[in-house]
Order: structure tokens, then sequence, then C-alpha cells
């Protein structure tokens, strides 16, 4: 079905202060996509309902560069829609419809956007399919697909049941290609290979990819940069680095690959230095050594390499000389931005920027500007005009053992009635990622705004181990967990307690996979916190090891097996020190979490429990690292928010 709407023609209101009843509704922005000739922009959109009782279902959205819905085009009502992506030369579209209940993935197309109404259904599988990108000389699409999936791609997704002889059978995630023209779906590389991320080569004969042999949850952190030829599946290492990779991207003539590298917990949350390495092999060249920011997403073409950073409290936009380094600030806002795969979208000449913008006070909307005129101001979408910030926000900076830090304090609106107020402090996970300037929003997911709404004002650190302050920064805190990074945030609630009428007798912390461990860690090893809520967290780092999908992922930050040196895996386990836990202390965690599962919340709460601490265990019934079913959100919001309330507020 494609439908033609007129745009809402809202005012954007910027009022902040007041709350404000927000609308039956937020419209949600996602995978968006600027045309090569920055005359189209694509996305999945959808509203969700305050009290939604199941996902919305969204549809792909043509704009124009005013903001001017052209086509709404929903093929599939059953389908959840993603990763719209626009051929080279900008006339035709690709993007795919996931069915769950079917268990199917299906690649639409539609052939001429100037007749947005023909959809054709190019290829389907029984699995999971994601990604198109079509060939620069447009005759091909690549997607990878998992063609009879036993589960979601990731290891945030939920685990399929451990029955049966373990690790014998895991699913592999494939380049398949398929004719623009029509065809058979055919899979490209090899079967016993998990590719993450890939690009096409300029000269449509191949891609660069980052991929591991065997179980694509836990083998990231080994990945490969690798060549695979198109016609014969062919792979040629390019390099295998020391540490994790993201963005492969090759140059306009083919003869090198950029990618972002750097210490990284977690797929999919980039952050590190730019390199550059010869795409027949050697030795790749750091274009960023010493950057006191972290790179999260890159974009080469004819036009210039061009990435974004995290730098402090700013998302830059960077213009990158590929021999020198020589960098070039092209814009810098704090704001979070996302667009498709990366945090921005170029047209083909780097003129026009585009993407998903915003911040604390500020919902998401699309913003459309050039490389150096962009930001909030170039808003061409006003579909959260009446959804109103419910308090304010600001940076916050402070020092503590001879390092910057910085994070950012979120205050609910009016005085609080007795002087001062409860705070709580919410942990990011990670512990590779950062705190950047996101909207509060109501509906499933608005654990936050709730918090403000009553009346507690919420503390957001980037500590040692974030990203944002260079990979010097990052590294901080390996073979340290809760050390360092515990002290800058107890040095960082007394800079807030210093701005801020917050009581320091009502301090809350929460935290979920990191965060949760930090939590678990905190309640053991200070006394400060008059409430917390754990989740998804690790309570004992030598069981944890071989119970985890992912345990590749704690060499770089341990520095070796928890069979190899357990002394250290032993040191940093909240169980070793749970005697000294006073703290009430609510524990939740997904029943088929593939990342932290869910027997660590079990050791913890039987050890709190043992030592005569309040505490309370929620598993979530199907659920992996991430808390998705509405019903289990729903619940998750009420029991985090009642759980602070009932230690954290005076009884009547």
């Amino acid at each position: 079905m494609v439908l033609i709407a007129a745009a809402l023609g809202l005012a954007l209101t910027t009022t902040q202060a007041q709350p404000t009843k927000m609308t039956p509704h937020r419209h949600t922005f996602g995978a968006l996509a600027l045309s090569p000739q920055a005359t189209l922009l694509a996305d999945v959109e959808s509203d969700e309902a305050e009290d939604a009782v199941q996902d919305p279902h969204g549809a792909v959205v043509l704009r124009a560069p005013t903001g001017e819905r052209v086509a709404v085009i929903d093929p599939c009502p059953t389908c959840a829609y993603r990763d719209p992506t626009f051929s080279a030369n900008g006339k035709s579209l690709a993007f795919i419809g996931r069915d769950r209940a079917a268990g199917t993935a299906t690649l639409f197309l539609v052939r001429d956007l100037a007749t947005p109404a023909t959809v054709v259904t190019l290829a389907q599988v029984t699995g999971v399919m994601q990604r198109p990108r079509f060939s620069p000389d447009d005759a091909t699409l690549a997607v990878l697909a998992v063609e009879g999936a036993h589960k979601d791609v990731g290891a945030t997704q939920a685990a399929a049941p451990q029955v049966g002889e373990i690790g014998e059978s895991v699913d592999e995630q494939r380049i398949e290609i398929i004719p623009v023209a029509g065809g058979v779906l055919k899979p490209v590389s090899p079967g016993d290979r998990f590719i993450y991320e890939f690009g096409w080569t300029p000269d449509s004969k191949g891609f660069v990819a980052t991929s591991a042999k065997g179980d694509g949850d836990a083998n990231w952190w080994v990945a490969d940069l690798t060549a695979i030829d198109a016609m014969s599946g062919a792979v040629r290492q390019i390099l295998q680095p020391k540490d994790q990779l993201n963005f492969p991207t090759a140059s306009p003539d083919g003869k090198s690959v950029a990618f972002i590298g750097g210490l990284m917990s977690d797929f999919g949350a980039v952050g590190g230095d730019l390199f550059v390495a010869p795409y027949g092999g050697g030795a790749p060249r750091n274009l960023s050594e010493g950057f006191k920011g972290s790179f999260t997403s890159i974009l080469w073409s004819k036009a210039g390499l061009f990435a974004t950073a995290l730098v402090s409290d700013k998302t830059e936009l960077i213009k990158l000389d590929p021999t020198t380094g020589a960098m070039q600030v092209l814009w810098a806002e704090p704001i979070s931005l996302s667009a498709g795969d990366a945090e921005v979208a170029l047209d083909a000449q780097a003129r026009h920027i585009a993407a998903v913008s915003q911040d604390f006070t500020h919902p998401a909307e699309i913003s459309l500007g050039t490389v150096k005129t962009f930001g909030l101001a170039q808003r061409i979408t006003h579909e959260n005009a009446l959804v109103s910030p419910i308090g304010s926000a600001q940076s916050v900076s402070w020092t503590n053992d001879g390092r910057a830090l910085q994070g950012w304090l979120l205050s609910p609106a009016g005085t609080p009635v007795s002087g001062k107020a409860p705070m709580v402090v919410i942990v990011h996970g990670g512990p590779s990622a950062a705190y950047q300037p996101t909207f509060p929003g109501g509906g499933l997911r608005g654990g936050t705004r709730r918090l403000l709404e009553h009346g507690y004002y919420v503390f957001l650190p980037n500590p040692r181990g974030s990203y944002g302050q260079g990979e010097a920064f990052t590294r901080a805190n390996v073979r340290d967990f809760g050390g360092g990074d515990l002290s800058d945030i107890l040095t960082g609630i007394d800079a807030v307690e210093k701005i801020a009428p917050v009581d320091d007798a009502r301090l809350g912390m929460l935290g979920h996979s990191y965060g949760g461990f930090m939590t678990m860690w905190t309640v053991t090893h200070s006394h400060r916190f008059a409430a917390a809520v754990a989740g998804a967290g690790i309570a004992n780092w030598i069981s944890y090891y071989g119970e985890n999908g992912i345990d590749a992922w704690m060499i770089p930050f341990f520095g070796a097996s928890a069979y190899d040196d357990p002394a250290i895996y032993r040191k940093l386990s909240p169980l070793e020190t749970i005697k000294a836990a006073t703290t009430p202390t609510l524990i939740y965690v997904g029943e088929r979490d593939v990342e932290c599962p869910a027997p660590q919340s079990f050791e913890f709460w039987r050890g709190l429990k043992a030592v005569g601490v309040k505490t309370k265990l929620i598993v979530f019934d199907g659920e992996g690292h991430g808390i998705r079913k509405p019903e289990h959100l729903r619940q998750l919001n009420a029991a985090e928010l009642d759980w602070f309330d009932t230690y954290l507020k005076s009884k009547p």
C-alpha cells in the first residue's frame, strides 16, 4: 500500500521548563537515507502510543528536502521495516520487511521512485535479512542474510534454547546477491564465516567486510578485515587488527580501506581511532593518533573522507586528508545523530548532510543542511512539535586523578518542596560507550522521563572507560573495573551537588549490562546510595566466563582468560565483597540473555538475601540482553520507579 500525504506543518515548540501532558503519541524516525542527489529522504517512521500494548507498525516514508511527505510505502502490514537504501543513480529504493510471526524476511524494491506505488518483492528468505546495498553500477543488490536462523542476529538478542548438543550448529550471516533486474538470491561469502559489516568495492566486483569464522555472537572481537570476491566468494585477509574494528569503507579508487579501530566492548557501539590500510594488505596508518575524541562513523566518497566523532559533549563532522591525517572540523554541536548505519548521511557531492537529530530537550526530528550549516536549527520535520520536555539539561565537567571528566545532569521542572531532591545516577553499559544528548521520551521506553516527572534529578556520567576523550581514556579502566571509574562517578556526584539541590542522603544508582555490574560493585564498595537497580549485571567474573556467549570480549579488558589469570577475575567480582552490602537492590534480567546470563543475577540476589539486604529479582520470560516486549517494559518501568520511591522518598 502506498499513501500520498502532505506534511503536518506544525511549528516546533522550543519552550522548556514546565511539565506538559504528552500528546497521545510520539513519532519515531529510523534508518534515515539521503538520495545521492539530495532530492529525497527515506526512513522508517511510526507513532508510539503512550499506552501501547505492542510495538507500533511503521512504514517507509519518502520526504522532499522541505520535509513534506512524498509517499508512505507499506507493502506488508505484518512486517517491521528496516534499512531503506537508495541506488547510486538515486532512481530506486530497496528496503527489508521482517514478518516475525511468519519467520520470513523480504527484500522489497521500488524500481522507479517517480512511481513509488509500484513495489516489487525481489527476494524472500525464511530467517533474517538486513542491510541491502546497491552495487556502484546499480546492477546488483547485496544483503546480509541468515537463512534458517535459530535466533535474531546479535548477542543482545534472546538466545536460542540451549538444548541438545551445544555448539555444533551455529548461525552464519552471509553476503547474498541478486540482480536488480530480478533473479535468485545467491549466497556469496563462505558458509563457515559470519559477516558483520560490508561494503561494495568501487568496481562492483567485490566487498570489504569485517568477518570471523564460527559463532557470530562470540567472535566479533577477533574479526578480520577481509576482501570477498563477488563472483567466487573467495576470501582474502586484508588485516588482522590488534583491536576491534568497525565501518570497513573502501576508498573511491579502490586502493585503500578505512576503518575505526579501538577498544570496543559491544558490536555496534563504535568508538576509536580512524585507520587507513592498503586494500592489497599491509600495515594500517592511524590518522588520528592522540586525538582527544572517539570516531563513531565513516563516509568516503569522491568528495573526500568524512567521519563523525564524539569529542567530550559534542558530536563533530570532520573531513580528513587520507594521506596526512589533517583534520578540518566542519560542524560541532551537543546533540545525538543517527542515519542508516552511520550517524549522518551525505549526498554524493558531500554538500548536504541529513540525520535524525535530538538532544535532551528537543525530541527526534529530521535535520537537513549543508556540511557546514547543520543541527537542530536545520530541522525539516515537526512531527513531535507537541512533545514537550519535562525539565532541563546541562553538561557537567569535573576532574579526578588528573583526568578531565564529563557527564550530563537532567533536572526536573520546578523547585524541590523540601529544598533538596533525590537523584538517580544511571551508569551506561559497555564499558566502552558514552552518554550523548537523547530526548527522554515517553511511551514504552520512557524510564528516564518518568523519573524526571516524579521529581528526581538524573545524573549520566561518562567516567574513564567511556568514549569521547580519546583512546587512552577509553583504555583507562582495563583490569580496573569498578576502581577508577567508580571514583570518577562519586566525584562527579560531588560536582553535581555543588550546582544543584540534590540530597546526598537520597541517592539511587541504576545500570544495565556493564552498568548492572557497576551497580552490583558499587553496593558492595560504597554505602553512599540509598537504593539501587541492577539490570543484567555480572556478579562473579569466574562463573560468568564459562556461562556467557561472548567470552572473547574479555581478553582485551582482563589481559588473559579466567583460566590463565583467575586472580584478577576474582578481585573484580562483586560477590567477593557481598558481606559489605547494605543498599536495597532491585535486580532484573532476561531469561535468555547471551551477554550477561541470568545465573549472574541469581548469584547476586542470593548473596544479598544471605547477608540480610532488601532485594528483589525479576526474570523476564523469553527476553535476551535487551528487554523488548511491551508488557515487560511496562513492568520494568513500574518496578524501577516503585523501588526508588520506596527508598528515596519519605513515606506519607
